[in-house]
């Protein structure tokens, strides 16, 4: 696999701290993606679960749109894979959905991130509110949050990959 992660420096600052971690764990999705065709990506691992390496990539696509553009950045934007009337539509795929389209879309959600995360301290509190609890999140809560939601979807990826292919890696 030739997706390079790099831990951020032991010394760094709190802010390259966590950015550093939230790359590194965007980055080890990647990796776990690397090499595979679209039908391996859409392979779900276990049944009755339709969880799959193209549905999680799909899936943070729509968590960094959620976290930093609509709460951060109180931008209006609906969502891109899932609807109210199918709330999980981001893990239910067809032959259709390609590797190139969810990759594509995750990079311009998580570029997108990284633009307006830009603009905000980390204890800076979001221009918009979580549409469920009502609450403002400072850019440290959504930045740590991110790293939590990366790092369990990463061992599921784990998971998933060693299903696929057998092949296994931290």
């Amino acid at each position: 696999m030739t997706t390079e992660r790099r831990e951020p420096a032991v010394d760094a600052d709190e802010r390259t701290m966590v950015e550093g971690w939230l790359d590194y764990h965007r980055r080890t999705l990647a990796w776990k993606c690397e090499g595979l065709t679209d039908a391996q990506l859409r392979t779900a691992a276990v049944t009755p679960s339709a969880l799959s390496l193209m549905g999680l990539v799909r899936h943070m696509a729509e968590v960094e749109r959620h976290w930093y553009r609509r709460v951060l950045a109180d931008e209006e934007c609906g969502p891109i894979y899932y609807s109210d009337a199918d709330p999980d539509g981001e893990f239910r795929l067809t032959e259709a959905d390609t590797w190139q389209e969810a990759h594509a879309t995750w990079q311009a959600e998580v570029g997108a991130a990284r633009r307006i995360a830009a603009g905000f301290g980390l204890d800076e509190p979001s221009r918009g509110k979580h549409r469920r609890t009502g609450e403002r999140y400072t850019l440290r809560w959504i930045h740590t949050h991110m790293v939590e939601e990366y790092a369990r979807h990463n061992g599921h990826a784990d998971l998933i990959r060693e299903c696929v292919d057998g092949t296994t890696g931290d």
